[in-house]
């Protein structure tokens, strides 16, 4: 199997498999009326999987799972326990209680998706490995994306378009199975229940999760409220529901051209000073963007694609960082405590967003989000300085 094949088949995967994380909050205006709940509660079966994934990659973590057992077996396993428990929801849930129990365990399995689908692709690239993960990162922000375009062409019935991302997430979990480790892995490693304090000993690393974690302060946060400000925003202009659905999928799938954009840019320029720039970008858009809320559909979609372009764009970079600098043989285990942290602190910014919503309105909910890329770009800078970083994309740090 050669490179190129092998990031085409994980980036399918990964695309199919992480198209179950917004199922549910893209169908939340139908389970408002089914389950008597506010639209805006989206945030509510986003958190449940953002725990559950936390949860998930903690117990992965701490086994040392994606580097004791073979990571695309760990992939295919973990997308159909997902895709079940996404069916269930879909299927069996009778209420908000039940649901999110589901959306938790969908997140759970979700665990064993995401990072062996990166440490996998670290295996198969040493030069061009910025742009790789990019790929990845932008394949799964188009899964994360897909939901909502599936509501606006997809079945008027919402647990017919959720039955059928499980179906897609299954194939996801199968493709993974034809993709093995690549000549750079380091092979199956011993258990070693040390390495969860290992990892952030190491300070390269440790830097490089600091950046990851202002980065995802603010990601997950927009990527579950905007779309419900952009339904409300065009309500107040009385546009179609389709509209809002395909604007929500452009704003969430621009991201997948900023991840690669910013991946080829970061093999070539620098990682620090190519994540620097796109959290410099996102974090101006955090304080603008509120300010848009009733304009024009148009001049709302601009900010909005600009943002959701900005705001995922440096992702594969931190993991890329952390591939470089961190122990070969334990990657699979610093990679997931890095998302582990990270998943964990959305949940905060997650719930901070929706209450400023109601207290403050839209125009101001989003700038509390800012101060997160703002201690990225900090971070990020820091580990530029550092003499270690010379082991960061052959030198172009």
């Amino acid at each position: 199997m050669t490179r190129w094949r092998a990031l085409f088949l994980l980036a399918l995967a990964e695309l199919a498999g992480m198209s179950l994380w917004f199922g549910a909050s893209a169908a939340a205006p139908a389970l408002a009326a089914r389950w008597g709940l506010a639209a805006a509660d989206a945030g509510r079966l986003t958190l449940a999987v953002q725990l559950g994934f936390v949860a998930g990659t903690l117990v992965s973590a701490l086994a040392n799972v994606s580097d004791v057992f073979a990571p695309r077996r760990v992939f295919a396993a973990s997308a159909l326990l997902a895709a079940i428990a996404n069916a269930v929801f879909a299927l069996a849930s009778s209420g908000p209680g039940v649901g999110i129990g589901l959306r938790f365990a969908t997140g759970f399995f979700l665990a064993g998706v995401y990072p062996p689908g990166m440490k996998m692709m670290a295996t198969w690239f040493r030069e061009g490995r910025g742009m790789a993960l990019g790929v990845l990162i932008g394949a799964l922000t188009l899964g994360k994306a897909s939901p909502y375009l599936v509501n606006a062409i997809g079945s008027a019935d919402w647990r017919v378009n959720l039955v059928a991302l499980s179906l897609i997430a299954t194939v996801g979990g199968v493709v993974a199975l034809f993709v093995g480790e690549g000549p750079f892995s380091a092979g199956a490693a011993p258990f070693d229940a040390r390495q969860i304090v290992k990892v952030f000993a190491n300070r390269g690393v440790r830097l490089a999760s600091f950046g990851y974690f202002g980065h995802m302060w603010e990601l997950y946060a927009m990527w579950t409220w905007v779309p419900v400000m952009i339904r409300a925003s065009l309500e107040t202009r009385n546009a179609s529901h389709g509209l809002a659905e395909v604007a929500s999928f452009l704003v969430i799938g621009a991201g997948a051209v900023g991840c690669v954009a910013a991946g080829v840019a970061a093999d070539r320029y620098g990682r620090t000073a190519v994540a620097s720039a796109a959290m410099a970008v996102s974090g101006a858009c955090c304080l603008a963007v509120g300010f848009f809320f009733g304009a024009s559909a148009a001049a709302l979609l601009a900010i909005a694609v600009i943002w959701g372009a900005s705001v995922v764009a440096d992702s594969a970079q931190f993991s890329a960082c952390v591939t470089e600098l961190a122990d070969p043989r334990y990657l699979g285990t610093a990679l997931t405590l890095q998302i582990c942290l990270g998943f964990l602190l959305t949940t905060a910014s997650i719930a901070l967003v929706g209450s400023l919503k109601s207290t403050l309105g839209w125009r101001w909910a989003f700038a509390a989000l800012a101060p997160g890329p703002a201690l990225g770009v900090v971070a990020m800078l820091r580990l530029r300085s550092l003499p270690e970083a010379v082991r960061i994309a052959q030198g172009r740090r």
